[in-house]
């Protein structure tokens, strides 16, 4: 899932043309689901976008307001209870001139990683929208109604998880990241690895190894962070997910190296070389995990475990 939808067409009109069937409520209200803003777009002034009974469909503020070529303006979606509670969005419409009678107009709704289901709505409304206003501008008449229904925020619920999914990749690959440099700091490192455990909970697809997993990512960060109970807790939680479920290979590897760099810190080095030994006889199947695994245990040794720090 993208944060945003990105649109272009070409329309046969002048810039005036297009603008006017943008903002005109004569015009939007045949193409943009009966809806149109109730008072002219003003840059800094709130809006709202009602439809013929009056009812408010979307509302926000305008940010930007320059006729007849850009036009920003934020998006809350009134028309659904869950959608209305998510935060707003933000769309922008572009329009130049691409040529002799001839207008490129560019839109992008944005703004929406905490929308999920507002993602999910508005992307099968927009297609559908400015083809209609294609049509209404090049030739006089609105496309006919469609059969086929814009999900509504129930049905795209489970938008909701792939969203989740997509948000733990990133907060995981940014927490290792941050692992990775020199001097992380320690709270940008915390927030990063249980950003990254509470998407997991609450991604599609995920399986018993991406909690594990999870726990393992805390337990780094705290060792980083140069606290050894907390990593060695999260370390222990690692070798009992691996337990519990099976896992094995590198992930089993992971868990003792994980406890080795914890004991290390809290000053425990007999109990440190053995679970850096442990680390080292776990079979890994892969040779590009093998060394992996190779590369990330180097700088412990049998005499040498460094503090997280």
């Amino acid at each position: 899932m993208t944060t945003a939808h990105v649109y272009q067409i070409y329309i046969r009109a002048g810039l005036q043309e297009v603008w006017e069937a943008i903002v005109d409520p004569a015009f939007t209200r045949q193409y943009f689901f009966g809806s149109a803003f109730k008072t002219p777009p003003v840059a800094g002034e709130p809006f709202d976008s009602v439809l013929p009974d009056g009812t408010v469909a979307v509302d926000g503020v305008v940010e930007e307001c320059d006729p007849p070529r850009r036009l920003v303006h934020t998006w809350h979606v009134r028309y659904d209870e869950r959608m209305a509670s998510e935060p707003a969005s933000r769309v922008t419409w572009e329009l130049e001139e691409a040529g002799e009678g001839l207008v490129r107009l560019r839109v992008v709704h944005g703004d929406l990683a905490f929308s999920p289901l507002t993602w999910a709505n508005v992307g099968g409304g927009w297609p559908y929208v400015l083809d209609g206003l294609k049509s209404l501008v090049e030739t006089g008449r609105p496309l006919p109604p469609r059969f086929e229904r814009v999900p509504v925020a129930h049905e795209a619920a489970g938008v909701v998880k792939d969203w989740h999914r997509m948000q733990g990749v990133e907060a995981n690959n940014a927490t290792f990241d941050l692992l990775a440099a020199p001097d992380p700091d320690p709270e940008a490192l915390l927030r990063g690895a249980y950003a990254a455990a509470y998407h997991w909970d609450r991604a599609s697809g995920k399986q018993p190894v991406n909690e594990v997993r999870a726990r393992y990512l805390i337990g780094k960060a705290w060792w980083r962070a140069g606290r050894g109970e907390l990593a060695l807790d999260y370390a222990e939680r690692v070798v009992t997910g691996c337990a519990e479920h099976g896992l094995a290979d590198f992930d089993l590897a992971y868990a003792h190296e994980l406890r080795a760099r914890a004991l290390g810190l809290l000053g425990r080095p007999d109990e440190a070389r053995a679970e850096l030994e442990a680390a080292l006889a776990v079979p890994i199947a892969e040779a590009e995990d093998a060394a992996i695994l190779a590369r990330d245990l180097a700088d412990l040794t049998a005499d040498t475990l460094p503090a997280g720090r």
